[in-house]
């Protein structure tokens, strides 16, 4: 029986911020994004619970520019997402980071085709 197994890493938004705040002052910045970047799936909890500062926001912002596209990111936040201009304390730069979290769909969603037609057909 074999076993799936997903290399993945739980952290809070704050303690990951102060990881990478601690690489940046010491120049191990680079390093530290790609030990955060080799996870296939970063589970980041509480963002928007404690401020975050212009550098903590930067930091963050390269991390999830490095992930970005290659692997998963999982986010937990209490903060509508019309708030995270204030979290990340740059508009600019959260919707950047809002940009690289998300997937947009243009068209028809693949899961409700099948409900559309079953109501186009009851609807003749």
């Amino acid at each position: 029986m074999s076993t799936l197994f997903i290399q993945h890493h739980f952290i809070t938004c704050h303690n990951l911020i102060q990881n990478l705040r601690k690489a940046y002052h010491e120049n191990r910045l680079e390093i530290r994004l790609k030990h955060y970047s080799k996870y296939k799936v970063l589970i980041i909890d509480e963002i928007g619970y404690l401020p975050i500062d212009k550098l903590g926001a930067n930091l963050f912002f390269q991390l999830i520019t490095k992930r970005y596209e290659h692997t998963s990111t999982i986010i937990t936040t209490n903060q509508p997402f019309s708030k995270w201009g204030e979290v990340f304390s740059d508009v600019a730069l959260a919707n950047a980071i809002l940009d690289r979290l998300f997937i947009k769909i243009v068209g028809t969603s693949y899961r409700t085709k099948d409900i559309i037609e079953l109501m186009k057909d009851s609807q003749q």
